[in-house]
């Protein structure tokens, strides 16, 4: 009886697997044929540009004022006062210094002396001159008395000029004993204290005037004639985050100085109140590079080479049929690992710039990000 029951097992297992088998071949013989979808290839690319014929550059300087003027007095003395400190703001006509006087004052009071002296003179020997005339006019004096009369006369009257001259310069002295402020402005440097002795043209003060301001630089040799009175800059401050003005070249200096580099001054148009003389200052130029060949710049692999010198195949992206077109361009130099191309491509047209290799012409391309 077990045996009985194995056996119809068995036959219902071939059973099934006949039907299964049957309709994996019905499956299989209705199917329809599977499509072979080609992939599409995803390229990367640039959008081409023209070559610069520009170079931006920046130097390294100071701030100060356009106005600025160290002070001394025009006399020596002995320093009576001194009323201004590092950082004091003054007006024009602002007495900053003062020498001790009396020395001037005595000099005055001397000369004015000898002036009345020399005027008492003149009224002397023109009495004398004037009496000798008119003996000799009367023909009994002698032509020598009146000569020598008329000699001391004139060299009085000369010496009350002398006198006056000494005299307004005895006065000019006194009054250079006090040192003015040229203009509003800051006191920037001092060097002087009371009852010091100074002589004439030391200088003791230094006043930077309100207003404008200037970047002073030192260019090189190698840039000086590539720049030019009246370019603009931009001047930025590295000790001012985020503060930044614009300037203009107002001076080039025609002699090198140290190291090479040439003086040169940029006014700055607006400067914000935060900006102060002494500080470093970095100003950005726009140097014009004459003679530079113009072109489009293309990476050099970019290009697939050709037996012809100069001359080479870039594949240009249609966006209208998502395909690349296989173009001769031509190239006239190269420029930091990229090529000057002046024939083939146009401002504007995207390349592809890898795997240039395996495209073709016409190929259709799918666009990674520039």
């Amino acid at each position: 009886m077990r045996c009985n029951v194995r056996l119809r097992m068995t036959r219902q297992c071939l059973k099934t697997a006949c039907w299964v088998l049957c309709l994996l071949f019905a499956t299989t013989a209705c199917e329809k044929e599977v499509e072979i979808v080609e992939m599409v290839r995803a390229i990367k690319t640039i959008t081409v540009k023209e070559q610069t014929t520009q170079q931006v550059v920046k130097f390294s300087g100071l701030v100060a004022a356009v106005d600025s003027s160290g002070l001394s007095f025009e006399v020596g003395g002995n320093v009576e006062a001194v009323h201004v400190d590092i950082g004091d703001r003054v007006k024009k006509g602002k007495v900053l210094a003062v020498l001790d006087p009396e020395p001037y004052e005595l000099e005055v009071q001397a000369v004015n002396a000898e002036l009345v002296k020399a005027r008492s003179e003149v009224d002397n020997t023109k009495a004398q001159y004037e009496r000798h005339k008119r003996i000799y006019e009367q023909g009994a004096g002698a032509k020598s008395y009146l000569d020598v009369a008329e000699y001391k006369y004139k060299a009085a009257k000369s010496a009350v000029t002398l006198q006056m001259a000494r005299l307004d310069l005895a006065k000019r002295n006194l009054r250079k004993t006090k040192l003015f402020s040229p203009y509003d402005g800051t006191i920037a440097w001092r060097s002087v204290n009371p009852n010091e002795e100074v002589v004439a043209g030391q200088k003791l003060l230094e006043i930077n005037a309100s207003g404008e301001m200037e970047v002073q630089l030192a260019v090189p040799e190698t840039t000086i004639d590539r720049i030019h009175v009246g370019d603009t800059t931009a001047i930025t401050f590295p000790t001012l985050p985020g503060e930044s003005t614009g300037g203009r070249i107002s001076y080039i200096g025609s002699a090198a100085v140290e190291a090479n580099a040439f003086p040169v001054k940029v006014i700055l148009t607006a400067p914000d109140i935060k900006i102060k003389p002494g500080m470093t200052a970095e100003a950005v130029l726009t140097l014009k590079q004459e003679g530079r060949t113009t072109g489009l710049l293309v990476p050099l692999q970019a290009l697939l080479p050709t037996d012809e010198a100069n001359r080479g195949y870039a594949f240009v992206y249609d966006s209208d049929t998502s395909t690349v077109v296989k173009t001769v361009v031509h190239a006239v130099g190269i420029d930091k690992k990229m090529a000057i191309v002046d024939q083939g491509l146009k401002e504007g047209d995207i390349i592809a710039v890898a795997g240039v290799s395996f495209l073709a012409d016409g190929m259709e391309v799918k666009l990674l990000e520039e």
